[in-house]
């Protein structure tokens, strides 16, 4: 099993920056792939960023150029830079890990990010 615990949540107005954290544990050497999902008020959840054990990464359109992942292997945890971060961000934002060659997936409990206008 792998645990995720996501920090850096918060209230923010628009134009502001976040950093998310998501510190992972338990069986982590064969995690694959690390990254954030975000779920809205009436939306389904959609990705917002992943990245590969390897570095490579993968954003959601209306986050090029704002939002910046990485990750620190060593310490099995991701981030989430967040700037310049408008409204339509708003939402609660959960991380996510795969793992193994049966492709594992696991969850974090959500934190919720808000941003006013």
């Amino acid at each position: 099993q792998v645990h995720l615990v996501e920090s850096g949540g918060g209230l923010v107005q628009a134009g502001g920056s976040l950093r998310l954290s998501c510190a992972a544990s338990g069986i982590t050497f064969s995690i694959n792939v690390m990254g954030w999902y975000r779920q809205a008020p009436g939306n389904q959840r959609e990705l917002v960023a992943t990245i590969t054990s390897g570095g490579g990464t993968n954003y959601e359109d209306s986050v090029k150029g704002r939002f910046t992942i990485s990750r620190d292997n060593a310490k099995n945890t991701v981030y989430l830079q967040m700037n310049s971060l408008q409204p339509e961000d708003t939402a609660v934002y959960y991380c996510y890990a795969r793992r193994g060659w049966r492709n594992y997936e696991y969850w974090g409990q959500g934190t919720q990010v808000t941003v006013s206008s």
